[in-house]
């Protein structure tokens, strides 16, 4: 084999370093994009905040007057006195006569610093503190602590602690506890589950509970209402022996079973629907995420046009720092030059990267709500069929870009807050030769089983008829799908016992 050099002449598509951060910047949820410009602010000295009460068309005197030029026509104009010796007395005027032991300087003269890192500042968020949130175990631990016991028993209940989850449930047998401690320490089972018939007294009351029965019974025997000491016991009876019954529905066998008329059944299962399953979920419950619209919009009162506009509140605003920008020299080719002139060419991109994204955003949010004004007039029953060819041909962009577009975006309606990708849905032909979306298909199951009879729920067949009488042509696999993505259980766990 013969090695040789050859030269071939080729063209080849790639993308910049600007189209690729605008790519980059497009697909950022609201929260990274807020970081995505922090860092740039810390990594840039080309950029710099836009203050609340600064202005884009601040003069450039202005911005390249130094502090002692401020503080030097700020002490003229106020023409404060001075002493022999020629030196303002506006600081001296300004301190107490007297200060008390425990004044903070803040206290007396306060910071006008302003960010939205401050306390006093309007966007100061609370919950963005690292604050440790008290568990399951810790509230456990902390009823422990007010309960005597021998120190045998105390480690027990450490143990049995330690395999309850977070919704109070008992993860470990009691075999496995009792096992798990030396023979040394001489600890017999039953005290294991005497220290657990303990534990199981705590707050939450059923905590501990190793099924669905044993918590719900625990539940019952702390339980008092007065006029309903009947409806208790026959709870009892129902869960400690026919439970399944009752997951079933088939309260015609449990009335059998139980001998209880339909009224007193009725009574015993709103007893049993008034205890909790779950009872530790309720001491951790899990961290709220609040979604900050990107898009807000709005009706017009005069026109009755629908109105669409940026959310200001999503990221900082920024701007190109004047006085820094002044000390780029074209001709000079210095280090320090070549960098400042290089971050100048970074912020001017990241700048208009970001006047991109909001311009994209701008269009297909338009769009969307030019192509769904009857969801945002009558509800979801209203809904078109749109995808996302059909907004990519309206605004001449790829596919690809109205996906990272619509990804993690949200439109803030009179409806409530959506993703941008819920105004996108799939269609169903109609009789009619017309098309119906998947949203408003199942915005019309939810709203038929809502006012089904409770005693004879619809099944997914009977809604299948509903449908085809309203012109729309759905199988009955279709309707159990949308039906179990709307999280409706089947038609026989929804029968229930009604006045």
């Amino acid at each position: 084999m013969k090695l040789s050099l050859q030269l071939k002449l080729g063209q080849q598509l790639t993308m910049t370093p600007q189209l690729q951060q605008a790519i980059r910047l497009l697909q950022l949820s609201t929260l990274d994009l807020q970081q995505e410009i922090h860092q740039a602010l810390e990594t840039n000295p080309m950029l710099e905040l836009i203050e609340g009460n600064d202005e884009d068309d601040a003069p450039a005197d202005e911005n390249d007057k130094s502090e002692f030029e401020k503080l030097k026509a700020e002490l003229s104009e106020n023409n404060q006195p001075t002493d022999a010796n020629g030196d303002d007395n506006k600081w001296e005027d300004d301190i107490p006569s007297d200060l008390s032991v425990d004044s903070n300087w803040d206290d007396i003269y306060p910071n006008n610093y302003t960010s939205s890192a401050a306390p006093d500042g309007e966007g100061f968020d609370f919950e963005s503190r690292n604050s440790a949130e008290e568990t399951l175990q810790d509230h456990l631990l902390w009823q422990l602590n007010l309960t005597p016991m021998s120190e045998q028993d105390e480690a027990i209940a450490m143990a049995i602690i330690d395999a309850i989850d977070a919704n109070g449930m008992l993860t470990v047998d009691i075999e496995s506890i009792h096992s798990s401690f030396e023979p040394e320490a001489e600890i017999e089972e039953d005290e294991v589950l005497a220290v657990l018939h303990r534990i199981q007294q705590f707050d939450p009351i059923g905590v501990g509970y190793r099924d669905l029965g044993e918590c719900l019974l625990i539940q019952l025997q702390q339980l008092e209402v007065p006029g309903k000491e009947q409806a208790i016991e026959n709870a009892k009876l129902v869960i400690r022996d026919y439970l399944d019954l009752l997951g079933n529905r088939d309260y015609a066998q449990l009335m059998r079973k139980t001998k209880l008329k339909e009224a007193e059944l009725r009574d015993t299962i709103a007893i049993i629907e008034s205890l909790d399953p779950r009872p530790g979920a309720n001491i951790a419950p899990p961290s709220t995420n609040y979604i900050v619209p990107d898009v807000i919009v709005s009706k017009d009162a005069e026109s009755g046009k629908w109105k669409v506009e940026l959310n200001p509140e999503t990221a900082p605003k920024i701007r190109i720092n004047n006085s820094y920008a002044s000390l780029v020299k074209r001709a000079d080719s210095s280090d320090d030059n070549n960098y400042l002139r290089d971050n100048l060419q970074e912020a001017r991109w990241f700048i208009k990267s970001l006047q991109s994204r909001n311009e994209t955003l701008m269009k297909v949010a338009t769009r969307i709500v030019e192509h769904q004004k009857g969801f945002l007039e009558y509800g979801e029953e209203a809904m078109k069929p749109l995808v996302l060819h059909d907004i990519a041909e309206a605004v001449e962009m790829h596919e690809s870009t109205i996906s990272r577009v619509t990804t993690q975006k949200y439109m803030h309606t009179p409806r409530g807050i959506f993703e941008l990708k819920y105004f996108f849905s799939s269609h169903v032909s109609t009789s009619g030769g017309g098309e119906c979306s998947s949203t408003a298909i199942r915005a019309i199951i939810k709203k038929l089983i809502a006012q089904e009879n409770a005693r004879k729920p619809l099944s997914d067949s009977k809604i299948t008829q509903l449908l085809e009488e309203k012109g729309i042509n759905v199988a009955r696999r279709t309707i159990a799908k949308y039906r179990e993505s709307l999280s409706i259980p089947p038609s026989n766990e929804r029968k229930r016992l009604i006045d």
